[in-house]
This record gives C-alpha cells, structure tokens and sequence, in this order.
C-alpha cells in the first residue's frame, strides 16, 4: 500500500510555472506507476499525465502537452508535475495517483486504472 500526498499548488498569473509535487510512502514506490489528474469546479476529473515506474516512458493529455513535463525520483519516492506556459483553463484541484503495475500504456489515461490516490492541490492560474 502507497500513501501519496501532493504539493506544490498556489496561485500564479498566466503564463506563469509552478511544479506540483507528489510525495510517496512506502519504500516500493519504484513498482508504481505514477498519474497526475485534475479537476476544475464543475468539471469531471481529466487526465493531465502519466509515466512509467522507470521514468522513460510517459503519456501526457493533448491540452497540456508541451507545456506539462511528468517526470520522478524514485530514490525520493516523488513525481513531479512541472508546469509552464499556464492558462486561467488549468485551473483546478490535481490529484497525484498510482498503481503497482509492470508496464504504463495509454490507458492510464483512464482513472479507473490507479488504486491509490492523493488529497490534491489546488492549481489557481489569473488571467
């Protein structure tokens, strides 16, 4: 079992950076598979990015990529979130999740494929 706590939100005027943080407990983190999802007031939950337990390998939503950088450090146990470029239309409430899983593929777009999910961060970008 992994517990995963997010950081890193805040407010910033458009066109502006933040990186999220998601740190994990539980020294097998390297075995997860790690998302990051978002959710605007109104809205359902979307995918933004995933990446492989390595870190080689990551998926990311058309409306971020580009802009959005998905990366880890399994010697911390914590996936990144590294943001730049950003519009009043990312704000929301991201979610930082995960899964034990061997192989990350496109479907980790999905929410139904993670097991375990964080409190989230509240992302709030002025135009």
């Amino acid at each position: 079992q992994v517990q995963l706590v997010e950081s890193g939100g805040g407010l910033v005027q458009a066109g502006g950076s933040l990186q999220l943080s998601c740190a994990a407990s539980g020294r097998t983190f390297r075995s997860y598979i790690a998302g990051w999802f978002r959710q605007a007031p109104g809205k359902e939950r979307e995918f933004v990015a995933a990446i492989s337990k390595s870190g080689g390998l990551s998926y990311y939503a058309d409306s971020v990529k580009g802009r959005f950088t998905i990366s880890r450090d399994n010697a911390k146990n914590t996936v990144y979130l590294q943001m730049i470029s950003l519009k009043p239309e990312d704000t929301a409430v991201y979610y930082c999740a995960a899964r034990a899983a061997d192989i990350v593929d496109s479907t980790y777009s999905m929410g139904s494929k993670y097991d375990y999910w964080g409190q989230g961060t509240q992302v709030t970008v002025s135009s």
